[in-house]
């Protein structure tokens, strides 16, 4: 049995230069694992909660009271069980925790705890992260395709534009290291047309670029803009992919588009949305409308459902139970995994089952405040998830999860990249 001994936290910092958790998980034959928490910007309003100190000190965003909770509670009950059990360890963390968002405790402490604990069971199998997930959880193990972001916008970049992820998919690649490659291509691409055009106001937090373009749809016309000037056939081996993560500028089924100075119902943003699938080689759309915005999701997958992915976000928050409500309702056709919207690994797993019973895709996401933990790119990999979100092709943050899994890629093999099965049915598989 792989005992726990002792389990110690401390204070780190992120990508956007907050405070987080990290945790350190001892056995008791001296194996060690160990995790950082993420943080996000956009924020479902049904995730777990960072708990934060607030007061003036580090603009409210101290994490003293997260590390109290693993030192002390999470520490003591998790200390002594078997850290191969991660479902009976994660049944502990949350019994020290009745509250529905996980204010207690914080969703920071859970997830780094949780994180470390399954980082732990993996070193004293002497396995790989990904290896020991798929054996853990029975799954067969693959490289995801990658969802990689070429312009940032909405809570990632002082909202210079609404929508909140332009990104790109590589579906037609036969490797990981294809796909980056050819985003590389992309990516550059694009800041050189941003630059002469003078569009071009930095890096955003994920690392795409920060534009100051004139309206949204300017950004879809720069992207396939720099899809052929890499040398690709936009629709054909690369597509686009959108996160409008509409909560972040809607409720109550109504929309502001601030850079465009007009609102519009639930109703007009979907025919906004069509339009754009219309002109643009658009394979992927998440959060479409607001979470709070069940009518307009249901309407928005009854148009588009069949030949694009609809991703639920803030609209599912990696929920097992909302997934099913959502898969009752023909709401979404897939869910994004992010560890820390649900706080331990056996919850967001079992939200990954739950989509993969409801026929859904499944997408293992980072965050906007990141790290250099690259427990995701194993996750994504070890449950075959088919596709991974980390945030754009710069900052290393980013780059060490998608460096990761080239590393993994030559354990596996290039034959176990899952190239574009994510999108099989969609307009792109038929094309």
């Amino acid at each position: 049995m792989s005992l726990i001994k002792s389990i110690n936290a401390r204070r780190v910092w992120d990508s956007r230069g907050n405070p987080t958790v990290e945790v350190d998980v001892i056995l008791e034959n001296g194996v060690l694992g160990r995790a950082i928490a993420p943080a996000g910007a956009s924020r479902g309003t049904r995730e777990a909660i960072d708990l934060r100190d607030g007061g003036p000190k580090l603009r409210g965003k101290d994490i003293q009271n997260a590390l109290a909770s693993v030192n002390g509670p999470i520490a003591s009950a998790l200390r002594g069980m078997d850290a191969s059990d991660q479902a009976e360890v994660d049944a502990a963390i949350l019994a020290l925790d009745a509250s529905a968002l996980k204010e207690t405790l914080g969703g920071n402490a859970t997830v780094a705890t949780s994180l470390a604990v399954l980082h732990a069971a993996a070193t004293d199998a002497r396995k790989p992260l990904w290896r020991h997930v798929a054996d853990h959880y029975n799954c067969t193990p693959s490289l995801p395709l990658p969802e990689i972001q070429i312009f940032g916008g909405g809570a990632h970049a002082g909202r210079r534009v609404d929508i909140q992820d332009f990104m790109v998919v590589v579906p037609g690649a036969f490797s990981f290291d294809e796909v980056m490659e050819i985003t590389s291509e992309i990516y550059f691409a694009a800041g050189d047309i941003m630059a002469q055009r003078g569009k071009l106001a930095g890096v955003a937090d994920e690392g795409g670029w920060w534009p100051m373009f004139d309206s949204n749809e300017e950004a879809l016309e720069t992207l396939v803009a720099a899809i052929e000037k890499a040398g690709e056939t936009p629709g054909k081996n690369v597509a686009i992919s959108l996160d409008i993560a509409a909560s972040e500028f809607g409720s109550n089924g109504k929309y502001r588009l601030a850079l465009e100075d007009r609102e519009m119902d639930s109703g007009a943003l979907i025919d906004m949305l069509g339009r754009w699938m219309d002109a643009y080689p658009i394979l992927s759309i998440e959060d479409p409308v607001g979470e709070d915005d069940r009518d307009g999701m249901i309407e928005f997958t009854r148009r588009f459902g069949d030949h694009v992915q609809i991703i639920g976000d803030d609209y599912l928050v990696t929920n097992a139970n909302l997934v099913k409500e959502a898969s009752s309702d023909a709401a979404c056709n897939a869910v994004l995994i992010k560890v820390n919207q649900a706080g331990t690994v056996s919850e967001s797993v079992e939200t990954f089952m739950a989509a993969q019973a409801a026929g859904w895709g499944a997408i293992v996401s980072a965050r906007s405040g990141e790290s250099e933990d690259t427990s995701i790119s194993h996750l994504s990999t070890g449950l075959g998830g088919g596709q991974l979100k980390v945030g754009s092709f710069q900052r290393s943050e980013r780059m060490v999860k998608w460096n990761e899994c080239l590393r993994i890629q030559d354990e596996l093999g290039a034959h176990s990249f899952v190239g574009g099965a994510p999108f099989k049915g969609t307009w792109w598989d038929r094309a």
